[in-house]
């Protein structure tokens, strides 16, 4: 599958680490929801992480071997693939995996190189590059407080997460 294919508006929150991508999301997800919104949440990161406690049978199950694991219940399920330890997981693929029925939105954290419309999470004070300069994709920039530098899409209040979800059902209701 490619993401031009993908059958649900994606749109990814973008920042150098530390900038507070998932802060925003915490905080955006619960007005998104207020909304109608259903959405579903793909997260990239550099770390190793685990999803189970250790000790139970899918944790056993992993350590024995098994490549992938699907776990389900009445009240969630969970997929887990064990990764080589170097490739990085591909975007399509994830997409791909998603139930889509019901669900209005995508959003997507990390990935920042991935050709899908973004909002930038930027804070002057961290020393970092706008990557906005560099990336047609990103349509927004949610900041602290306003860059030294020209920036070429809207500005959002990063602590007014009304304000970036506003931003948010607007790109919706017109994707």
């Amino acid at each position: 599958m490619k993401l031009s294919d993908f059958s649900l508006p994606v749109l990814g929150f973008a920042a150098f680490s530390g900038s507070g991508k998932t802060t925003l999301l915490e905080q955006l997800i619960p007005l998104l929801r207020r909304s109608d919104v259903k959405l579903a949440l793909i997260k990239h990161s550099h770390h190793d992480f685990e999803m189970d406690k250790p000790g139970k049978d899918s944790d056993r199950l992993r350590k024995a071997g098994a490549e992938q694991i699907l776990l389900a219940s009445k009240y969630r399920s969970a997929w887990i693939r064990e990764g080589d330890g170097e490739t990085e997981p591909d975007l399509e693929e994830l997409l791909a995996r998603l139930d889509t029925k019901g669900l209005d939105l995508v959003l997507v954290e990390g990935f920042r190189d991935e050709p899908i419309p973004k909002i930038e999470i930027h804070r002057p004070s961290l020393g970092k590059p706008l990557l906005c300069r560099k990336d047609d994709m990103v349509i927004a920039v949610a900041v602290d407080r306003h860059p030294d530098q020209e920036v070429p899409v809207p500005l959002l209040a990063l602590n007014q997460p009304r304000e970036v979800s506003d931003f948010v059902l607007s790109w919706l209701n017109s994707a």
